[in-house]
């Protein structure tokens, strides 16, 4: 849809010069401890290609507290104080100059990169690479779980896979593993999962045809008991470690490990250096092996918003919590327990 006038580009009576946001300065003993809530926080500047977002929801990644829990490499690139989070969905309150495809008044959803204005302010800028409208049938707050989880599922699965190839999505319960296992289907593939047995008939429920008990099998001996059928391994978790290696018994020749999930601990980045770099006679894998970094594209999120309307794919919700709950939020979110996704309402 076209703007035929760009009145809106200035400042309206409905958008204030101030913002209410949750912010830190510092993240010792974790960002849950030290977020708080302010009332005369600036509002983000517009650039002439981006849009600005009254956010009505936001999910939170994993990366929203390990990022700024990065220490002083972090504050080099996000002087404090700064706002976490990424995901967001609402509706635009001004567009820029340059900006054409979105009015005031439509329904987006998006994500942005972590920045010192991130989406647990009332407002976010968005650039259109990182945006998208929100279609008839998909709510607000089932978009604001698409940015980063879906975005990067859909990153790691779509490029790799052909209609009835076989993936394996490690940590199938998680937000980036829940929307695995469905755009792996909705793509035409067989897919297995690791999960909890409590979380097995969740997995289920999405379309995995096959679980793996993790707590109960060895999730590497399991799959390479199959042998080499699998096209495609997406690592949620990072565990078990020896998992790259073992791919070389249940992958492809010609097969893939995308890794995206572990912690950032010594130990874990050694891991992943191993994998990346080390050949197989020094303890790396012989398949082929990628640590995939999310980058904001329309047209992905345009695609998953379009099966989320067909209901293809759903997104899954553990909690939606209230915005002046957001340090709560974060502590669930740091269990590592979710199933799907974790949700804070604004209170617009």
């Amino acid at each position: 849809m076209s703007i035929t006038n760009n009145s809106n580009n200035t400042t309206s009576p409905a958008t204030p010069k101030t913002m209410r946001a949750w912010v830190y300065t510092s993240t010792r003993g974790g960002i849950e401890k030290n977020i708080h809530l302010i009332s005369d926080a600036p509002l983000p500047f517009l650039p002439k290609d981006a849009i600005l977002v009254k956010v009505h929801y936001s999910s939170l990644n994993p990366a929203d507290y390990k990022f700024p829990e990065l220490g002083l490499p972090m504050r080099a690139l996000i002087p404090t104080p700064a706002s976490p989070g990424m995901d967001f969905s609402g509706v635009v309150a001004q567009v820029g100059d340059s900006v054409d495809a979105l009015r005031a008044g439509d329904a987006v959803f998006g994500r942005i990169p972590p920045t010192k204005h991130g989406s647990l302010g009332e407002y976010v800028c968005a650039r259109l690479d990182g945006c998208a409208a929100v279609p008839a049938g998909v709510s607000l707050q089932d978009a604001s779980c698409i940015g980063t989880a879906a975005q990067t599922a859909y990153q790691c699965i779509a490029p790799n896979v052909s209609p009835g190839d076989k993936v394996f999505v490690n940590g199938g319960s998680g937000g980036t593993g829940t929307f695995g296992i469905q755009i792996a289907k909705a793509l035409g593939c067989h897919v297995t999962a690791s999960c909890s047995g409590k979380n097995a008939d969740l997995c289920r429920s999405l379309g995995a045809d096959e679980v793996v008990d993790y707590t109960a099998e060895d999730v590497s001996q399991v799959l390479k008991a199959k042998g080499q059928v699998y096209q495609l391994v997406v690592d949620n978790v990072g565990t078990p470690a020896d998992l790259h290696k073992a791919a070389d018994h249940f992958l492809r020749p010609d097969g893939k490990f995308v890794q995206i999930g572990g912690e950032f601990t010594m130990a874990n980045i050694t891991t992943v250096m191993s994998r990346g770099l080390l050949p197989s006679f020094l303890g790396g894998g012989k398949r082929k092996w990628q640590y995939l970094v999310t980058s904001n594209t329309h047209a992905d999120l345009e695609q998953i918003a379009k099966w989320m309307s067909e209901g293809k794919v759903k997104a899954i919700i553990d909690e939606v919590f209230q915005y002046e709950d957001a340090p709560k939020a974060f502590e669930k979110l740091r269990t590592g327990r979710a199933k799907g996704k974790i949700v804070i309402k604004s209170t617009a």
